[in-house]
């Protein structure tokens, strides 16, 4: 029997990769994205879209409805990917825009995590994957709205992966750093005026999306997935750097200029 993949934040990047790579891999797709018109496009590329706008609690109930009908309740993998950032100094950053970033990178990850768990139990090996980011692992001046929502899907999914052990649901986290999507374009700037950008040496160390893949794959079909994939040198980097550097040190590395990394998501 096909093996069904959920991807959510499939328009483009990450999510577009992901999907075109799995499919050839021989996996039914059920393509998530928000817009109308990139349902219909990834209908028109071999995936079975889905509408769902993360931030709003009825269009994941609507959307965990028709997943579950086009899955027969069993599905293989769940693949949280969406999300965007929400950046500026936090002194710049309102209660709605704060609720609205936790909305989508975090709280509507959660809810609909919970309306398909009983499928993905029913698989009986089944993975939930969830994208997360270097600035899951760190968090620096003007990208502290974006990370604090990083921070809470690490928790969460670390708690999730405890609560889950030996029901055959397994929990990984995909941690990027610098990749090349729209991710950036789409970044909500909190202060035009005063934009958070990335130094021109982000780019040296910036990779395709397709950089996820190998990572991607092995937390889908290796017996033994592990807990968390670096992606990037930046990602590898920065997970020594907090393992060897005292906070305060780490503090005067990363402040100076509003954040080092260009991150998806």
């Amino acid at each position: 029997m096909q093996k069904t993949i959920v991807i959510t934040g499939c328009s483009s990047g990450i999510g577009l990769v992901a999907a075109n790579d799995l499919l050839r891999r021989g996996y039914r797709i059920l393509a998530v994205c928000r817009k109308a018109e990139d349902v219909r496009r990834m209908d028109e590329l071999g995936f079975t879209g889905v509408e769902m706008d993360l931030n709003s609690s009825e269009s994941v109930i609507r959307a965990a409805e028709r997943i579950l009908a086009l899955s027969d309740n069993r599905i293989f993998a769940l693949f949280n990917n969406g999300g965007y950032g929400v950046y500026g100094t936090l002194t710049a950053i309102s209660r709605q825009q704060m609720e609205q970033q936790f909305a989508t990178n975090f709280f509507g990850t959660h809810q609909l995590t919970m309306l398909l768990l009983p499928a993905l139990r029913a698989s009986g090996d089944a993975r939930i994957i969830n994208t997360s980011s270097v600035m899951g692992l760190i968090a620096t001046p003007g990208r502290g709205a974006y990370a604090a929502s990083k921070y809470a899907l690490e928790a969460w999914s670390d708690t999730l992966r405890m609560e889950l052990h030996g029901s055959g649901v397994q929990v990984s986290l995909i941690e990027p750093g610098p990749i090349k999507t729209r991710f950036t374009d789409n970044v909500k700037q909190t202060e035009q005026e005063n934009p958070v950008e990335n130094p021109g040496i982000a780019a040296r160390f910036t990779l395709p999306p397709e950089a996820i893949l190998p990572k991607l794959r092995h937390a889908l079909e290796s017996p033994r997935p592990r807990l968390r994939y670096p992606v990037t040198l930046v990602a590898h980097a920065i997970t020594l750097l907090r393992r060897l550097l005292p906070g305060r040190m780490l503090d005067r590395i990363l402040r100076g200029k509003p954040a080092s990394t260009s991150t998806k998501p």
